[in-house]
């Protein structure tokens, strides 16, 4: 039974050698699997040619993107959490919705963790852990081994005591069967993915305060239905109050005869300061062009009154400015 945490942020373990998840905790071979799973691109009516652009800024294609895991955790435990999602995702929003959420966590958790692996891979090999494309801070670094400990959970017991580390939302869309789309932003942990007639928005380390920033519009819509250009503004909302949140959760994370317990720092600790930077409409304007960037909306067009910028909410219910 594991004794320690597997920390590779430590000594950069991120040479495809050992298991990304587990180190090199089992004796079964280490084989390497795709970061998007076959199903996700089989429901999604992907070939895996699909292109992304990494922050090195070199492109590969999804089947390209591949980590090293351990066989046993492989076949015991992440292949166990793809069914069940594959599962819930296939039965659309009312599925999705009866996930724990802590499934949830781990399976998106995976998702951007992985991502991570594979620009840390390159960083290593290209000497480049500082540089401006990575933004490698120990804080960062930091955040990313927290985010690897509690994805741990997918092979063995953590317990999160009395807190929840993220923040995440499962929204119904009007249409059906919409475009499978993803997105990330790794240096916050934020994610969101559409999909047949739902979405999913989260942020995997605030410890659920984005969820309490943006209570009065969860609240306005409910469980309304959706078009795209309302759930790409509510996830540029998420994105940028992401941006905006100015914490570095801390974590008191201790192993125990096999489990790993982690409760939550308070977050305010000795500042006296809001826990988010002051919401700008202007910049906020900036982050809501690039999502709606397949209809068309310039910027000058949604920031054409400076104080309320476009939405297609009703009312918009953004955030405050001072």
């Amino acid at each position: 039974m594991v004794s320690s945490i597997y920390q590779p942020f430590k000594n950069f373990d991120f040479k495809y050698e050992n298991c990304f998840l587990s180190g090199n905790t089992f004796n079964t071979p280490v084989i390497q699997t795709n970061v998007l799973p076959a199903w996700l691109l089989e429901m999604a009516n992907f070939s895996g040619e699909e292109q992304i652009q990494l922050l090195d800024e070199t492109i590969r294609s999804y089947n390209s993107l591949k980590i090293p895991v351990n066989e046993e955790v492989q076949r015991h435990f992440i292949d166990p959490l793809e069914e069940k999602i594959a599962a819930a995702f296939g039965g659309g929003y009312d599925a999705v919705t009866k996930l724990d959420e802590a499934d949830l966590f781990k399976w998106i958790g995976k998702f951007l963790y992985s991502l991570i692996y594979i620009e840390m891979h390159a960083a290593v090999g290209q000497q480049q852990l500082s540089s401006d494309g990575l933004n490698m801070s120990q804080g960062l670094m930091h955040k990313f081994g927290n985010l690897q400990t509690m994805i741990q959970g997918i092979y063995m017991n953590v317990e999160f005591e009395d807190f929840t580390p993220w923040s995440i939302v499962v929204v119904p869309m009007e249409k059906e069967e919409v475009s499978f789309s993803f997105r990330d932003e790794i240096n916050t942990l934020t994610f969101s993915l559409k999909l047949k007639n739902f979405g999913i928005i989260a942020c995997l380390q605030d410890n659920g305060t984005n969820k309490k920033y943006h209570q009065q519009i969860l609240e306005q819509i409910a469980s309304q239905p959706l078009s795209e250009q309302q759930f790409e503004e509510l996830s540029a909302r998420f994105f940028y109050s992401a941006y905006l949140f100015n914490r570095l959760p801390e974590y008191t994370i201790m192993p125990v005869e096999g489990s790993i317990y982690i409760d939550a720092m308070p977050l305010r600790g000795t500042m006296n300061k809001s826990l988010f930077d002051v919401w700008q409409h202007k910049t906020y304007a900036q982050v809501l062009e690039n999502f709606w960037k397949p209809w068309g909306n310039l910027l000058m067009e949604i920031r054409k009154d400076p104080n309320n910028p476009t939405s297609y909410f009703s009312p918009p219910s953004l955030p405050e400015t001072d």
